[in-house]
């Protein structure tokens, strides 16, 4: 299971922009390239029949702490991977005289079918151990090879309501819950309590270091919440086939799966892994121990050994700042 680094790691942002995107050669309109939203949308672009894709981009690192901090030797790598065909390239991007690290990765269409994820890793040298991740952007752009507009299909609704004024009696009688995930709807929503003491100024107007960093900490609870319950709602309504083994569902529930599944049963296949994980919920077998496995899985998704780190990073800061 992950743990945190037994190494020191960057705390500053790592920003990444798509400058550009190439097909065969040919500019990208920019409207196809939403920034806000992170998306690259390659489908019907006034070219249906292409060979491959080049996306342009600039990161940015928190230079002054990369030239203070324990490590040498940094380098900047882009990384594209696409779970449904398995695909992973990585490309080393080159620094400018202005400290912003750039370069361009491929997007061949022969290696991949609907979603390519595109982030990036900061490597170096810590401790004599070269090869060392010590960062990594918070947020990957998605390149979408099936999509019209560059938009993120929304698998989750957010709801901040004040339970205790709701016109729904089972938030009323959950109002000391400061948020609760709810999957029985067609589509998963995490409802935010806003009457709960300090929780939505927290959410929506951190400021200072300490502020930012318990906001992420709690953010990335809240996401790891709604993860494992998205996987547990997942498989406990899965259709079986004729031969008695589960079927993939469609929709959310098989994004989940396929996002979970590699960290709750490794090595396996995706339909391996469904029918162990349905095997071992309806016989009770090994069911209990793979809890160990699935909230671990949540917590990867959400981030919470990053957010975790940061928060013990600026509570020592503040802490050596008051001495």
């Amino acid at each position: 299971m992950k743990t945190l680094m037994p190494y020191p790691t960057v705390v500053g942002d790592i920003d990444v922009t798509i400058e550009k995107v190439a097909l065969d050669g040919r500019d990208l309109p920019y409207s196809m390239i939403s920034r806000n939203e992170r998306v690259v949308a390659l489908h019907e672009v006034e070219r249906a029949e292409w060979e491959e894709a080049r996306i342009a981009l600039r990161v940015s690192l928190p230079e002054r702490e990369i030239e203070a901090g324990p490590w040498t030797d940094v380098v900047c790598v882009a990384i594209l991977t696409e779970g449904a065909t398995n695909a992973r390239l990585a490309r080393p991007l080159r620094k400018r005289t202005d400290g912003a690290w750039v370069g361009s990765v491929p997007v061949s269409r022969t290696l991949h079918r609907t979603r390519a994820s595109l982030t990036v890793s900061v490597v170096g040298t810590v401790g004599g151990v070269a090869g060392r991740v010590i960062g990594a952007a918070d947020a990957a752009w998605v390149i979408d090879l099936t999509a019209r507009a560059p938009e993120r299909k929304k698998e989750l609704n957010i709801v901040e309501i004040d339970f205790a004024a709701s016109d729904e009696e089972w938030l009323i009688k959950l109002k000391e819950s400061p948020w609760l995930v709810d999957t029985s709807g067609e589509m998963p929503t995490v409802y935010l309590n806003t009457g709960f003491e300090g929780l939505a100024p927290l959410l929506n107007g951190a400021r200072s270091e300490m502020e930012k960093s318990a906001r992420g900490l709690v953010a990335s609870q809240i996401a790891g919440d709604a993860w494992t319950a998205m996987f547990h709602a997942a498989v406990s309504d899965l259709e079986i086939g004729d031969d008695g083994t589960p079927q993939v569902p469609s929709g959310w529930r098989e994004s989940v799966l396929r996002q979970m599944l590699p960290d709750v049963i490794p090595g396996a296949s995706l339909a391996d892994a469904l029918l162990e994980v349905h095997e071992r919920r309806t016989d009770g077998q090994g069911w209990s121990a793979l809890q160990t496995y699935i909230h671990h899985a949540a917590a990867k998704r959400a981030r919470i050994p990053k957010y975790v780190r940061t928060a013990v990073r600026a509570l020592d800061r503040a802490e050596d700042s008051e001495r």
